[in-house]
């Protein structure tokens, strides 16, 4: 929202997400040492804050140790990593019978960095996943990467979310909303309006800015809401939202800040700029008999629109495009894939959207029936329970400021959605992909579930 200001302050207000506690169910080892997301942490009110350095050097303390407990995930760098469904349910099978928890490779599914093959092997009855792999490291944060790229590794707890869930994501894919109540936008423009300076005392006006538009609800659609996929969608868009609100900054030289885009003066009218991620592919590529699919051109998009201020609350898009929040998210869109290096929990997002799309790509196109793969061991909830968390459901808004042009921007909207049918659905068709499923299935070892 913006409103003409004597005082020539920008405010900007940010959304911190709440109620995010830690997992209640943590079966079979898949939390390896905890849950933290995007660098966010949670006090014992569920109000989430960025995590603080000491914080962040223990969780990366307690990985490292975990990681050495083990044989370590992926050795090294592969550039087509193949991991084998059916061997993998098998692993796991044998682990949940034990009691014992999972290995650290099954946990990051060999090391895979992301899925660009889908194999189908009939006779062996069998379903392969292929990609980039590396061994697996700890980064600063505490984040699992791999060792050159530093690409956050799949995990297999979102690999069976999305399994679980993708049936109904059909009607409204997977996404993640942040909206100011109409109450609260109703309450802040009325008290904005009565302002005719941001006062003696700033910071008791930013205060009470946070408490009259009051708490924010959170959004999650498409997985559920306790789900880890869930807390990476809410983080991303946390993520996204201190980077354009300048409360830190993205790391990438070339994505400043959308406030310190906005010139002096500001803008006009009464406006609440959004910002959005949404993804996109290039269409998935298939053999004639449909058992070797590639997937390419994976990219991240920023959108932005503007909402206007109406006496129901904000009407969406009705006001005049806002052509720094446009630069902004052209800006974010062409440097994604530099700030998801910078910052795991964008890459984390393009892993959930790699698995949500395989999962789409396999249960639409039945290709474990196709194989005769029974994935049971992934699928039923009752055997394996994955780990709860808290469903990220409020948010309490957080004002700063400084000063610059005439203008006060409170900025409160966001979120992420992607739709993993439309992907899986649009294919076309081609020869390449069936030489390397060849070379995959001769490569497979007598045993073991994941080769080179």
């Amino acid at each position: 929202m913006t409103i003409a200001n004597s005082s020539r302050t920008i405010v900007s207000a940010l959304l911190l997400v709440v109620a995010m506690a830690a997992p209640a169910v943590a079966q079979m080892g898949m939390g390896f040492g905890g849950q933290a997301v995007g660098g966010i942490s949670v006090d014992a009110h569920g109000i989430v804050r960025t995590l603080e350095p000491e914080a962040s050097q223990e969780l990366a303390a307690r990985r490292r140790e975990l990681l050495a407990q083990g044989a370590g995930v992926g050795g090294k760098p592969a550039a087509l990593r193949k991991v084998s469904l059916a061997r993998l349910c098998k692993a796991i099978d044998e682990f949940s019978s034990t009691g014992k928890p999972l290995p650290a490779d099954v946990v990051f599914l060999g090391g895979l960095e992301r899925i660009t093959h889908v194999f189908v092997d009939p006779d062996g009855h069998d379903v392969i996943l292929a990609g980039p792999a590396d061994a697996a490291v700890i980064d600063p944060a505490g984040n699992v990467v791999a060792a050159a790229s530093g690409r956050p590794l799949l995990q297999l707890e979102d690999l069976m979310t999305a399994l679980r869930a993708i049936d109904g994501v059909r009607a409204g894919g997977v996404r993640c909303s942040i909206d100011p109540s109409p109450e609260g936008v109703t309450k802040l423009q009325r008290y904005l309006g009565s302002l005719k300076s941001i006062g003696a005392n700033p910071e008791a006006t930013l205060r009470t800015m946070e408490n009259v538009l009051g708490p924010q609800k959170v959004t999650v659609g498409g997985v559920p809401a306790e789900s880890r996929i869930a807390r990476v969608l809410v983080a991303a868009d946390y993520r996204m939202k201190r980077i354009g609100m300048g409360l830190e900054p993205s790391g990438v030289a070339a994505l400043p800040s959308y406030l310190s885009m906005v010139p002096a003066g500001g803008t006009s009218g009464a406006t609440l700029p959004r910002f959005w991620l949404e993804a996109e592919y290039d269409p998935i590529t298939r053999d004639p008999d449909e058992l070797a699919w590639q997937l390419s051109g994976r990219r991240m998009k920023c959108l932005t629109e503007s909402d206007i201020f109406a006496a129901g609350g904000p009407a969406r898009g009705k006001a005049p495009a806002d052509k720094v929040a446009q630069a902004w998210c052209a800006a974010m869109t062409k440097h994604y894939d530099e700030l998801a290096r910078r910052q795991p929990v964008f890459g984390e997002l393009l892993n959930c959207v790699d698995l949500t799309v395989v999962a789409a790509l396999i249960h639409g196109r039945q290709l474990d029936r196709r194989a005769g793969l029974d994935l049971t061991p992934l699928l039923d909830a009752t055997r394996i329970t994955l780990p709860a968390y808290e469903a990220p459901a409020t948010l309490s808004t957080v004002a700063t400021g400084f000063k610059k042009g005439t203008s006060w921007i409170v900025s409160a909207s966001g979120g992420v959605q992607f739709q993993p049918w439309a992907f899986a659905t649009n294919t076309t068709e081609s020869g390449d992909s069936a030489a390397a499923r060849v070379a995959a299935l001769d490569g497979r070892p007598t045993d073991g579930w994941f080769w080179d």
